[in-house]
């Protein structure tokens, strides 16, 4: 080779080499750019008196200030430096924006959400908040600005993406309250718009009985179970003459997966002074998680020098704690599962299809071109038309237009005056705030320091008049059929210091007559959790804090005994094989328990679902006769409908193509143990470990290679717990927080959480605390010592 030639291959080996070690370098020296400041002074002029800033080994933010207003700035500041990506990924969730993002893959959301015009509808909705309101989010958006700008690199999701953040707007925060009520509520009703169909193409007897609000698995706080509707007799359905090419196999109708939690509280009498309260709110997981441990402290403005200082969930986009302790009340959620939608049906004008029939005589529909920027490629526009009571979003079974109503949507609907309850000092103080504030309206169960105890609904509730039926489509054209309003808080529900000391809330049906008519019923969970919750709760007459993690970590398979005791039958009388012999020996095994090593229970769920999708899949099948693309909706109490089948028996109820019941169980019991037992191992190595192995991601660990993803997301191990059961627990999927406390005595409470606290991954606190989530181990409630202090201080 010529020593030219030599020369200029060694440059280029040289440059290469360079290359190689400086990209990465380059790219380390990025990331830690965009790590938060944890120590220090930040000079600002919007703070009017000094803040203290203290992190401790969890990364736990204790924020001590002069003023509420001067805290949320701080509030703002951290949660920018901390999770600022995650915060602008709620307020696009909500307004329909991640396209601007992510681009085209995610236009398909975006298409859907922004049909609801959201950031139209909060920044009318800001405009109209007090002005204690305003301005605390004005301060909160000040400090998010402040501490997105004081970062020396942008966030590191940006550079991934390769995206600039938008800065922080007032409204925004609206923004993410209402991504938590898209979350929450299913803001495309999906489940009524199938009701329709059902009810047009069955007959009322089979509408009934698949639709019921409750039965035998009922656990009401107050009030008996109902009853579940008796079977539809032959003379009016028989699904037997049905084609079988309308089956299809139903599969996720079994045991979907909603937001849910658990939260109870346990009265003084029983707790030996102070109320205790537990909650655990189950929601999908992420890296990092959804909430942010916090401590505010801040002098008390009512005077009399006392301090405002309270504990709990933070909210990144809000600067409120969601759920918490004040030290002379404590608080949780669930989701309620009340009904906060309707289907309205538009009549059209026959002359002109811009005009609708309203009470009072015709209204003109109004239309709004929105524009989705998206990243890297052409904007896109939709068009939406909207009603007086929301956009026209679908058609009814006869094809008339139908225009949602949405809690979420209506004025007065979303608003920050949760902000207000940290300063509850009893357990009726609480309850009027949260009854009076504008979020997705949600179970609310509190406790204080004196022992009383109280249940209620938290959030707006519609004012339903007119006697149309909540549960499909209704015309509001007739005058006083619709909604009036908001239902007073004078009659929400409430169970306040019940004679039996307990509270018990997990998404199932809380009431009965009058106080669950003004509820109504957004798709309500079986109440197997509830149960197992309340019962042993009962089986105690004292109770402590570690009594609580006991009942929030228990993951004994109540729901599953008597469908253990029915496959063990089936499995005797089954034709004798292979693989019906190792299912025997397999049910030996049964433990009890919903455990990583549990086999038995992986087989028992397993074949139990293929009963309940086979079973109701028959149905489905006789509503695809006039709509062939019908897909059941979420139907959580549809164990109540299979379960009578299945002791009745009924012949017309089998699906088509089944000789008897007893055939249908054999066919379902080889089709679950033969998809178990084509795995790897077989059907002995199929523990319910393999299956629950937590895969908590990051938002961009998808898109990203392996090595990567894997540092990203949080440690793949098997967990135990399950749906029907105290400890919800899926893949990623469960307890975004677990905490149990009582009033006053917060040094003895815990407080777990999934994923950590930053969402930076070269931060310590990336992760932090995961493990004791994990292993039930629990974490204390309050900040321990600070290791980290980071002094806020006005600039003039």
């Amino acid at each position: 080779m010529p020593p030219r030639r030599r020369r200029l291959l060694k440059r280029a080996v040289l440059i290469l080499v360079l290359l190689i070690v400086a990209l990465p370098l380059a790219g380390w020296f990025a990331l830690r750019g965009s790590l938060p400041r944890y120590e220090g002074e930040v000079r600002d002029a919007a703070l009017k008196q000094p803040v203290r800033v203290e992190r401790d080994a969890l990364g736990t933010v204790t924020v001590r200030a002069q003023s509420r207003r001067d805290a949320n700035w701080a509030l703002g500041y951290v949660h920018a430096q901390e999770r600022y990506f995650e915060m602008d990924l709620l307020r696009r969730r909500a307004a329909g924006e991640l396209a601007e993002l992510f681009g085209k893959a995610a236009l398909p959301i975006d298409r859907t959400v922004r049909a609801h015009r959201m950031r139209a509808r909060m920044a009318r909705a800001f405009a109209t908040l007090p002005p204690e309101q305003r301005d605390a989010l004005d301060a909160y958006r000040d400090g998010v600005n402040a501490g997105l700008a004081d970062l020396a690199v942008r966030p590191f999701a940006y550079l991934a993406t390769f995206n600039a953040p938008a800065p922080w707007r007032s409204e925004d925060t609206l923004l993410v309250v209402a991504a938590m009520a898209f979350t929450l509520n299913d803001a495309e009703d999906k489940r009524e718009l199938a009701f329709s169909r059902m009810h047009a193409a069955l007959p009322a007897s089979a509408y009934a009985f698949l639709t019921a609000s409750g039965g035998g698995w009922d656990a009401p706080i107050a009030g008996a179970p109902l009853s579940w509707p008796e079977v539809p007799p032959a003379s009016e359905l028989d699904l037997r003459t049905l084609d079988p090419a309308l089956l299809r196999g139903s599969h996720g109708v079994t045991d979907p997966r909603v937001p849910g939690s658990n939260a109870f509280a346990v009265g003084g009498a029983l707790a030996g002074g102070s109320a205790l309260v537990a909650n655990d709110m189950h929601l999908d997981l992420r890296v990092p998680n959804l909430w942010f441990r916090t401590r505010v402290v801040y002098p008390d403005a009512r005077g009399a020098g006392g301090m405002i200082d309270v504990t709990g969930a933070g909210l990144p986009g809000t600067p409120a704690v969601v759920a918490g302790s004040n030290g002379l009340v404590a608080w949780g959620f669930t989701n309620s599962y009340a009904d906060t939608t309707d289907w309205v049906r538009v009549e059209r004008d026959p002359n002109d299809p811009m005009r609708y029939r309203v009470p009072d005589g015709w209204a003109t529909t109004e239309k709004h071109a929105e524009r989705i920027h998206v990243h890297g490629g052409d904007d896109e526009t939709i068009e939406v038309e909207e009603t007086r009571w929301g956009p026209i979003l679908a058609k009814d079974a006869d094809g008339t237009p139908l225009a949602l109503a949405w809690v979420a949507q209506q004025p007065g609907g979303i608003d920050v005056n949760l902000i207000r309850i940290e300063a509850s000092r009893t357990v009726d103080e609480a309850v009027a705030v949260a009854q009076a504030s504008g979020i997705p309206p949600q179970n609310f169960i509190a406790g204080d320091k004196a022992g009383s105890i109280a249940w209620t609904i938290a959030g707006r509730i519609p004012k339903r008049v007119g006697g149309f039926d909540p549960q499909l489509p209704a015309d509001w054209s007739q005058a006083g059929t619709g909604w009036d309003g908001w239902e007073p808080e004078s009659l929400h529900p409430l169970v306040a210091n019940p004679p039996w000391n307990r509270l018990w809330s997990a998404n199932q049906r809380p009431v009965e007559g009058e106080a669950l008519k003004i509820i109504g019923d957004g798709g309500y969970d079986l109440g197997a959790r509830a149960a197992q919750i309340r019962d042993t709760l009962r089986a105690h007459e004292r109770l402590a804090v570690d009594d609580l993690l006991k009942i929030q970590l228990d993951d004994r398979a109540l729901f599953l005994e008597r469908w253990k005791d029915l496959l063990a039958l089936e499995l005797n009388r089954a034709p004798p094989s292979a693989l019906h012999d190792a299912m025997k020996q397999i049910l030996a095994g049964w433990n009890d328990h919903a455990s990583t090593d549990a086999v038995a229970y992986r087989l028992v769920r397993a074949w139990r679902g293929e009963v309940v999708d086979t079973v109701l899949d028959a149905f489905a099948a006789a509503v695809r006769k006039p709509f062939p693309d019908f897909a059941l909706p979420k139907l959580p109490q549809s164990e109540q409908a299979v379960w009578k089948l299945l002791g009745q028996r009924p012949e017309h109820l089998l699906p088509p193509g089944t000789a008897d019941w007893d055939a249908l169980l054999v066919a379902t019991i080889d089709r679950a143990g033969l998809k178990l037992d084509a795995q790897p191992g077989g059907i002995a190595a199929r523990t319910w470990g393999e299956r629950n192995t937590a895969h908590i991601a990051h938002p961009l660990s998808r898109g990203l290679p392996a090595f990567v993803a894997r540092w990203l997301d949080m440690p793949y191990e098997a967990l135990p717990g399950d749906t029907h059961m105290p400890r919800v627990q899926a893949p990623d999927f469960g307890a975004s927080e677990r905490f149990g406390v009582a009033p006053g005595d917060e040094a003895h409470g815990y407080f777990m959480m999934p994923g950590g606290q930053s969402g930076h991954p070269l931060s310590p606190y990336y992760g932090a605390g995961h493990a004791d989530w994990v292993h039930g181990t629990p974490t204390p409630f309050l900040p321990g010592p600070a290791q980290h202090v980071l002094e806020l201080a006005p600039s003039h």
